[in-house]
């Protein structure tokens, strides 16, 4: 097993996530087999309780694991299904290590920091980095480890002084360690500055660990003189220096590090440039199409995003992922309204809004489509209720996820079933119309993990709707859930006979999992969180509708579906070509196949989405 190692310096929010993924990319591109982990020094066992304000986005796998959002771009970078222990936190480390201490398993020794809690981490990275994570049988042969937070931090010491040790433990060519870290142009003098870069490789070198490739983040390319003087100060040749610079998307990051031989010098690194079996140049011909066709759309798809995190986009990083895979799916250029669901509340917004004017500066209308993510608490539930009520009276498509899909079925039976005082136990536990429910397997007194997560399956028992089409007519999904509240079952024929239909259930057929309102043009509400599992190659088909059906495309998109035809591939330029100023030195190259994969995998009567 070969370990790079991807460290950050000087500030927090470089990009180590992003960085470490493309170096699975390119590694991936040359024929290597990637497995990932991320260190997150926090105390928490995992973030599953962190509120998104402090942490971003809380990433849901398969195994139900709630882990760091980083953990959702290797998944969307590699294409590959993470496992929970695939994300380490001081929290667990620590007690897995007094579980031992409880069970005597230490021999009646001082239990400390050192060797007990480094031991700890080194040999949790050799297990997890065992695990395959690509569908295929047996280990990886790479394994790229991040280590969150910054060099120097206090918490992340103990993890320091284990990779420190776990480089020797499995010797020269086994271990590569990139640093990112930042080379600030001062608007004053318009030079790139190296300092803090080299007072931060001398605090890594000063911890026991010694970078072999820099990745310098910066507005533009670095100098060479700036190359050769941090080549000098910071011990690391000139060609291992990379340039992370400003670029329009984040699928260039793989190109950048491709065009600056990147993956040469890893490979070199870690004894692997001589092995016939991997290429010498990376296969990024999809990564090249794509990327590309992201930087030439123009023709624009407004969503509003209905939440009560809007003050930070990393609170919904999947869910604007998603989104901008289907944009890119359905040729469209992507613009995110941010609506504040407590703007919507007040009284002067709803007047406004019932004389069916513009009642806010990021209103709903003018939209396109409307889309209200997943949530706790009842902050900002009325507005999103307005939103769903909006879409619906206005025929606007809409995409409800988990409490958007709530909320979408108690405005239904507010406003067309005259239920007025229909509500969630959530939000008014002593409603005498609770249209959701808590789940009677949950936990009130305990939070950490005692919902309903991970992956669970879907079966469609209507057919003829726009979701089954989407999925491509299968029998089931397995899609990644996170809920705690449900739709009351015994109101499910009441809601049917008042035209709401519950077109996917779970396999008791008591739990609700997709909604439709079969005469409107898009008004679909998940239970699950379908953009966990969406991919560039692999746009979730829920979000593909919301994008087609806000872009006049969706009677196409769902014949194309019927017929088991790529969506992706059938849609070039307008030109059938494209081109590159950064990767293809601005020659224009023939767009053959648009994106080798399509919008979903069917897999005999199901698709795993």
């Amino acid at each position: 097993m070969k370990y790079v190692l991807v460290t950050g310096g000087v500030v927090s929010g470089l990009g180590k996530g992003v960085t470490a993924s493309s170096v699975g990319v390119i590694l991936k591109a040359c024929g290597l087999r990637i497995t990932s982990i991320k260190i997150d020094p926090y105390l928490n066992t995992d973030a599953g309780t962190m509120s998104p304000f402090e942490h971003g986005e809380m990433f849901v796998l398969d195994d139900g694991g709630e882990v760091d959002l980083d953990l959702g771009n290797y998944e969307r970078f590699l294409d590959i299904k993470l496992t929970r222990d695939n994300n380490i936190t001081t929290g667990k480390i620590y007690q897995s290590v007094i579980d031992k201490e409880r069970k005597g398993e230490y021999l009646g020794k001082t239990v400390q920091v050192v060797p007990h809690i480094t031991n700890a981490i080194q040999e949790w990275i050799e297990r997890v980095a065992m695990i395959p994570v690509d569908g295929k049988e047996g280990p990886a042969d790479v394994c790229v480890i991040e280590l969150g937070g910054t060099i120097g931090d206090i918490e992340s010491m103990p993890f320091i002084e284990a990779l420190g040790q776990f480089s020797y433990r499995v010797g020269p060519g086994n271990f590569c360690l990139v640093h990112v870290s930042l080379v600030p142009v001062l608007n004053v003098v318009g030079e790139q500055k190296t300092k803090p870069t080299q007072h931060s490789v001398r605090g890594l070198r000063g911890l026991g660990l010694t970078p072999n490739i820099l990745a310098c983040r910066s507005t533009k390319e670095l100098e060479d003189n700036v190359k050769e003087k941090l080549s000098q100060f910071c011990h690391v040749p000139a060609a291992n220096i990379i340039t992370l610079y400003d670029v329009s998307n984040i699928w260039l990051i793989p190109l950048l590090l491709r065009d600056q031989k990147a993956h040469e010098a890893i490979l070199k690194v870690l004894n692997l440039e001589r092995v016939d079996s991997i290429a010498r140049e990376p296969k990024l011909d999809e990564w090249v199409a794509r990327a590309t066709i992201l930087d030439t759309l123009h023709d624009t798809v407004r969503i509003a995003m209905v939440g009560k995190y809007t003050g930070l986009s990393d609170s919904y990083l999947s869910v604007l992922k998603a989104l901008l895979h289907a944009s890119v799916d359905c040729r469209r250029k992507l613009v995110v309204d941010w609506v504040a669901s407590t703007d919507l509340e007040d009284s002067t917004a709803i007047e406004v809004w019932h004389s069916s004017l513009v009642f806010n500066v990021l209103s709903l209308e003018g939209a396109d489509g409307i889309l209200v993510p997943g949530g706790f608490g009842d902050r900002g539930v009325q507005g999103k209720i307005l939103a769903a009520k909006y879409a619906r009276e206005k025929n606007v498509p809409y995409l409800g996820i988990c409490l958007g899909m709530q909320i979408a079925v108690v405005e239904y039976a507010r406003h067309v079933m005259n239920l007025t005082d229909a509500n969630s136990t959530e939000f008014d536990p002593n409603t005498k119309t609770p249209c959701v429910i808590f789940m009677p397997e949950g936990s009130k007194t305990h939070m950490g993990a005692t919902m309903r997560l991970g992956s669970r399956r879907t079966f469609f028992k209507i057919t003829d709707c726009k979701s089954s089409k989407l999925y491509g007519n299968v029998t089931y999904v397995d899609e990644r859930h996170r809920h705690r509240y449900e739709v009351n079952p015994d109101m499910v024929p009441e809601f049917e006979n008042a035209g709401l239909q519950f077109v996917g259930k779970d396999d008791t057929g008591r739990r609700m999992e997709i909604i439709e309102i079969p005469n409107h043009r898009y008004f679909v509400g998940a239970q699950f969180h379908p953009e966990f599992k969406s991919r560039p190659s692999k746009p979730s088909p829920l979000f593909v509708g919301l994008i087609a059906a806000a872009s006049g495309q969706l009677d196409r998109v769902l014949q194309d579906c019927c017929n088991g035809h790529v969506v992706a591939a059938k849609h070039v330029l307008s030109n059938g070509s494209y081109t590159s100023t950064v990767h293809q030195n601005g020659h224009p190259k023939k767009l053959a196949n648009g994106l080798s994969n399509g919008t979903y995998y069917a897999n005999g009567n199901g698709v795993h989405a």
